[in-house]
């Protein structure tokens, strides 16, 4: 089973063969600590494969034998959490069975620092806020302490506070790194990346401005939704829906030409004056009558258009919607296929316009108007529902409510709709062509588990526009355009001007565009730049090309793209994996990779999703002191991929008593004189094998092998784990306590031969089996006899064991006789080492036959002096031990 791979676990001498039946030629002496434990394994075994160069990724190599991962980049400012522990875990042991399958393994790490969570950190870490119009200072020193008033924190440039950025967030990253070192992560730690390091923000502004070239990215003034707190532009992919309360507020329109009134119900009564039209569904007879005649709105005096459209719902409130400029998406939806005018009065702060809109002309309409102008959504609110109260127009109470109301998943108010320019990249969300081309993507990579693909079609058909990638913040990856101002400063959002890739990345609020001086910034005839930064997905979506090097060095991209793996949370499919996808057709024509893994979410044991806001957080320092890495990480690989899995101390406990078992294991056989040699590694090295039980053992390692291998191959590791781990406690309480008497060499040099052979190669075999999951103990183990490392070691195969004759189900067919001994002298109350006189053991004929053939090792693990081996006269599916008589046990001595 060995591998014969020059550096890595080649024995310096022969194995053993037929011709050295005792394994003769020099082999390495096992040293095997009196008292082998899992304390103190993390530190020095990361230490050992920190100076070995194990995980370190050849460049020198062809993309074939290449397996790359696009590894998440961690957000370095924020919490630790037992998530990072499940699901880096679960893509370290593909990592580690890849490599040991003879794959290259590239295997970055980065760390994502563009966003609002640094950008807080800094702020308040330092005392300082981001302003893009200061000049760059290089000798900026912030001030020791934050002052106390965010008013007199430093203003400083934006490359100043990526600065700070890149020196707060080393600490950071430090406490990850660490982190992930102990937990047994096999990345390279010479690719590691920052998302708004130069490079990272000269690839995504590379990125876009390709994107702009080929029209796959676009500005356009449109409705947006808008995040009144955070004063920035979201997108759908950014959206969540949470429950909120509000009340229907019922009031009439009156038709123009008959004076009829229309009742609708709004949530929002505040949008009166933004109103456009009313809308019912056209197959509503209610309303049929009225489609295309004018109403007039209340308090403002508007005159609308009564409009039919399919997504009224007519048993909705009164059954007609009034149409505002903008109240939801909705809205929009109405507003563009209707083609409606644009009233939109709530601006970027959150506040109604303090001008009175030029639609409302009459002297009352003016007047009420002006008592919402300069007021927030809410006051407007009130204002309204008072004017409508006043003039006797509001029909009824308010009847309260509680409905699902988009909110920026970071934001705590509900998201408004704001016309603004912003910048698009197209997703499919307008352009049947290109959405079709995107479920074709996702069809091209192999999803694990296969289910989650779903997920990402259900998005895909659903989008509704395209990416809104820019954001109105001060911190990120500045969006790499200028505009050219006419002689009335006017900018020309039409032409761009855009800057030399060579020259990446820039900063337009800092920088000016060839061919202007600085002193034209907003002059007529010359430039401003634009103010934006790109959505931090923008730049989490290249992350391929960030760690593969794109256009910095495209032989070394070239060898690790489309990348192999990329593993995530289900959770942003909609967000990180779709829009990577994007990234990667527009720029590559390709996908991003070829296979990705989704993770669950962590639950608590009352199968709630843990957070920080119902305290049900669990620091993961606390499991890994408590039960050790290995023992961590037998939790989280022994959760199916996509699976939502629960914090489970019992599972630790179990793989922790796993590590142990396997010490003491390995321990015994090595003890028992188990060397190198004796592994077995072609068919003539086979024939040491003289007894049936050493051949039915090798006979099932060999199916849990080609099992094993085949699970992992299809990322069902967890499955893997299991076949294993099943088969190492029946080969630890069943085989080594019937083959001990043999292997002590009671039976002579051949049968001990044999047990040897058969210990030494299923020991060998174990260790690699388990090295993705139980890094630690296994390359203790390894250490103890063989040179080198076991995970520079190849993942076990078959190969020199297919000429071995086992019987399978033999090993549980005696281990039943085992088994059923024990019970008998437990439930006697004596000593399991009491002489069994004579027993009766009955069985169907093929399991007897097992029984048979195995008996010496039977009659000596239980100290049998007799087994009577009986037919079942009847069908039976189990061994069963009958009329057993026990030995007296023997007194001690009186004195």
């Amino acid at each position: 089973m060995a591998d014969q791979t020059p550096g890595t676990d080649a024995p310096a001498t022969e194995t053993l063969s037929a011709d050295s039946p005792h394994g003769t030629a020099e082999t390495r002496t096992p040293v095997v600590p009196d008292r082998p434990a899992l304390e103190g394994l993390e530190e020095k075994l990361h230490a050992a494969w920190q100076a070995e160069e194990i995980y370190h990724f050849n460049e020198d190599t062809e993309r074939a034998q290449v397996y790359s991962i696009d590894t998440p980049p961690p957000t370095a400012s924020g919490s630790l959490h037992v998530g990072h522990m499940f699901s880096y875990t679960q893509t370290d042991v593909m990592a580690r069975f890849m490599r040991m399958s003879g794959k290259n393994v590239f295997y970055p790490l980065g760390w994502d620092d563009n966003g609002l969570p640094t950008e807080r950190r800094v702020q308040n870490y330092y005392g300082v806020r981001c302003d893009p119009a200061q000049p760059y200072n290089p000798d900026y020193t912030p001030p020791e302490k934050p002052a106390k008033n965010q008013r007199d924190w430093d203003a400083i440039s934006r490359q100043n506070f990526i600065e700070l950025c890149e020196t707060l967030t080393v600490e950071d990253e430090k406490v990850f790194e660490d982190l992930f070192s102990r937990l047994g992560l096999s990345v390279d730690w010479r690719q590691t990346y920052r998302t708004i390091d130069d490079d990272s923000r000269a690839a995504s502004q590379r990125a876009f401005l390709r994107d702009i070239h080929a029209g796959n990215a676009y500005t356009a003034q449109a409705p947006t939704l808008w995040d009144i707190t955070f004063r920035t532009a979201v997108a759908q992919a950014e959206l969540e829906a949470k429950d909120h309360p509000g009340a229907y507020h019922r009031y009439p329109f009156t038709v123009k030409d008959t004076g009829e009134q229309v009742f609708i119900e709004t949530t929002r009564p505040e949008l009166l004056p933004s109103c456009v039209a009313l809308v019912a569904h056209p197959d509503d007879e209610r309303y049929q009558h009225l489609f295309g005649k004018t109403v007039i709105s209340p308090l403002f005096d508007v005159e609308v258009e009564v409009k039919a459209h399919g997504l009224a719902q007519p048993d909705k409130g009164s059954g007609v919607a009034m149409i505002c400029t903008f109240g939801d998406m909705t809205d929009v939806t109405w507003w563009r296929e209707l083609q409606l005018p644009t009233r939109a009065l709530i601006g970027r702060d959150g506040r109604f316009s303090r001008e009175t809109p030029e639609w409302i002309t009459s002297e009352q309409g003016r007047a009420n108007y002006a008592q919402l102008a300069g007021k927030t959504v809410h006051s407007a609110k009130e204002a309204v529902v008072e004017l409508l109260k006043a003039a006797d127009l509001l029909d009824g109470e308010p009847k309260k409510i509680t409905h699902a109301v988009h909110f920026y998943e970071k934001g705590d108010k509900p998201l408004e709709v704001v016309t603004s320019r912003q910048w698009y990249i197209r997703n499919g969300g307008r352009d049947a062509a290109r959405r079709d081309k995107m479920i074709a993507r996702g069809k091209e990579i192999s999803w694990h588990p296969a289910f989650m693909r779903s997920r990402y079609e259900n998005w895909v058909e659903g989008l509704n526009g395209d990416w809104l990638v820019s954001r109105q913040r001060f911190f990120g990856v500045p969006i790499p355009v200028w505009y050219p101002l006419n002689g009335d400063a006017e900018p020309d959002y039409d032409n761009p001007l855009l800057p030399d890739e060579a020259l990446l990345p820039v900063d337009p609020a800092s920088q000016v565009p060839a061919g202007y001086e600085e002193s034209q910034r907003g002059a007529a005839g010359g430039f401003i730049g634009e103010a934006d930064v790109l959505d931090t997905w923008a730049t989490s979506a290249i992350t391929p090309h960030i760690a593969g090097r794109w256009e910095k060095d495209n032989d070394f991209f070239n060898k690790v793209f489309p990348f192999d793996l990329r593993p995530q949370g289900h959770d942003i499919i909609r967000t990180w994996l779709f829009a990577s996808t994007v990234r990667a057709n527009s720029l590559n024509d390709s996908v991003p990779w070829t296979n990705t893994a989704i993770s669950g979410w962590i639950l608590d044991p009352d199968r709630k999703k843990m957070s920080k806001s119902k305290g049900n957080v669990v620091v993961p320092t606390e499991p890994l002191e408590q039960f050790g890495s290995d023992a961590v990480r037998y939790w989280a690989a022994s959760a199916k991929l996509g699976a939502d899995t629960a914090y489970e101390v019992a599972q630790m406990k179990i793989g922790r008593r796993l590590a142990i078992k396997l010490l003491n294991a390995s321990k015994f056989a090595l003890n028992l004189g188990v060397t190198e040699g004796h592994i077995i590694t072609d068919d003539a090295g086979a024939q040491v094998l003289t007894e049936a039980l050493d051949r039915a053992l090798i006979a099932e390692l060999r199916t849990v092998v080609d099992q094993a291998t085949k699970h992992f191959a299809d990322y069902d590791y967890a499955r893997a784990l299991q076949l294993v781990e099943s088969f190492f406690w029946s080969f630890t309480d069943d085989y080594v306590e019937l083959v001990k008497d043999r292997a002590y060499g009671s039976r002579g040099d051949q049968a001990q031969d044999s047990v040897l052979a058969a210990l030494a190669t299923t020991l060998d075999s174990l260790l690699r089996l388990f090295a993705p999951v139980l890094p630690f103990v296994t390359d203790e183990v390894w250490r103890w006899w063989r040179n080198g490392s076991v995970h520079s070691t190849q993942w076990p195969t078959t190969s020199g064991l297919e000429s071995v004759q086992g019987s399978a189900g033999m090993l549980d067919s005696v281990a039943q006789v085992l088994s059923g001994l024990r019970k008998v002298k437990s439930e006697a109350k004596v000593k399991q080492r009491t002489e069994v006189v004579t027993a009766t053991v009955s069985a169907p004929e093929r399991t007897l036959a097992h029984i048979d053939a195995a008996l010496a090792d039977v009659k000596a693990a239980t100290r049998s002096r007799a087994l009577q081996l009986r037919p079942q006269t009847e069908a039976g599916q189990h061994v069963v031990v009958t009329e057993v008589e026990l030995a007296e046990e023997e007194q001690p001595a009186q004195i």
